[in-house]
């Protein structure tokens, strides 16, 4: 289910092969760096550039001994480059590696996430032109209050999405740094000038100041706007899931042909996918907590991160893009109702007129608590009996003295 929805290009920059493949992009950018410097000779450059390569059954198989996933990679690229491989990883440590090309693939990925939510705010907007005279009754506590039109629905969600987008670019940006600072961050194995070169060929901005790590706090900042989307995207599930109840039934998942809802009741129409959506919010704000547990590190790094990363990042990502996805499919093709928003108007007895009612004795001289209390008993005995305010109304004298009904 969540690879029907995910696009392959956002599976892709979290396989295993894409990220050594970064790795290897980040390596060959310090090398031309080390060149432009006069610290590798062309030819030594051009070796490399020509060579350097991996292969991934080899890479695991190195691992197997060295237990070093980083130092397995550089033999299995060594192999592969020859002697010129002694200028590879020249002055480095693994998370400069690491951390570098995980900014990479999260910027990537960013983008992506940008371009769906984007497409997700022009189906919003359609909508919310689409419906803009949809009469419904608006709710508050799950019971009626006054009548409101179901294009406003779609504008507060447009609203809403404009805010993740501002989220998701600054989070993108705060994860657009890369680290090539050696051990401990101290440029004692290695220059500024490498670190700034690299990440201008990168498309990244450098760390002003590293320990042995990028510090995880724009980790966390990312993952906290992904939270933001989720729990955006959960809002409008659980809407669309409250709307298709039986009593309700004002909007309805698409239902598609031979599509079945339940394998003992052949009349049902879930809103699973709304309910897919509702479930993987969940784990997308867990997991944004365990992106806050990583902030604080022993001295200048340990990897206590590093197990927790591998999961959550990639993990939060592709739920994100397969939610935004998900849900742009539901809303494009979602069932309105509008005889039905219109019987629902009716079924709390012209209640929701109350105010207007409230407000009408107060300007014709009535104390706002005396208005209130007259109003608010005809109410509850039109709730208790079932009858129509409009016609209670017009049978209360006091009413009548103030008002034509």
């Amino acid at each position: 289910m969540i690879k029907r929805y995910t696009r392959p290009e956002m599976g892709k920059i979290w396989e295993d092969t894409y990220k050594y493949q970064k790795w290897l992009e980040v390596e060959i950018a310090v090398c031309e760096a080390q060149f432009e410097l006069g610290n590798i000779l062309e030819e030594s450059l051009k070796i490399i550039k020509e060579r350097a390569s991996f292969d991934i059954n080899r890479l695991e198989e190195i691992e197997q001994v060295v237990k070093h996933e980083v130092i397995a990679f550089l033999t299995a690229v060594g192999e592969a480059v020859g002697p010129e491989a002694k200028y590879i990883h020249m002055g480095l440590t693994s998370s400069d590696v690491i951390d570098t090309s995980l900014a990479l693939q999260m910027k990537e990925s960013a983008e992506l996430i940008i371009k769906g939510l984007l497409v997700l705010k022009n189906v919003l907007r359609e909508k919310a032109f689409q419906y803009k005279n949809t009469p419904c009754i608006g709710r508050t506590h799950g019971i009626h209050a006054e009548p409101m039109v179901l294009g406003l629905k779609f504008t507060l969600w447009y609203e809403d999405l404009k805010r993740c987008l501002i989220r998701v670019e600054q989070a993108k940006e705060i994860i657009s740094f890369g680290k090539i600072s050696g051990p401990i961050g101290t440029f004692s194995s290695i220059s500024p000038e490498v670190e700034e070169i690299v990440c201008q060929k990168l498309g990244l901005k450098p760390e002003p100041v590293a320990t042995q790590v990028v510090q995880r706090d724009r980790h966390a900042e990312f993952m906290l706007a992904l939270a933001l989307v989720a729990s955006f995207l959960e809002k409008i599930a659980l809407e669309i899931r409250h709307l298709q109840r039986t009593e309700v039934r004002e909007v309805e998942e698409p239902f598609s042909y031979g599509q079945k809802g339940s394998s003992a009741m052949p009349h049902k129409k879930n809103p699973i996918g709304s309910e897919n959506i509702c479930g993987l919010a969940r784990l997308v704000r867990s997991n944004a907590f365990a992106s806050l547990e990583n902030i604080a590190l022993w001295h200048e790094r340990d990897i206590s991160h590093s197990s927790v990363e591998r999961v959550i990042i990639p993990d939060s990502i592709i739920l994100v893009d397969y939610m935004i996805n998900r849900l742009t499919g539901i809303l494009q093709n979602l069932i309105i109702h509008p005889e039905r928003m219109l019987e629902n108007l009716e079924v709390s007895f012209g209640l929701y007129n109350s105010q207007k009612i409230l407000l009408a004795l107060t300007d014709k001289g009535l104390s706002r608590e005396r208005a209130y209390e007259i109003v608010q008993k005809i109410a509850l005995e039109c709730w208790e009996k079932g009858t129509s305010f409009k016609t209670a109304l017009s049978n209360h004298n006091e009413i009548i003295k103030y008002l034509t009904v």
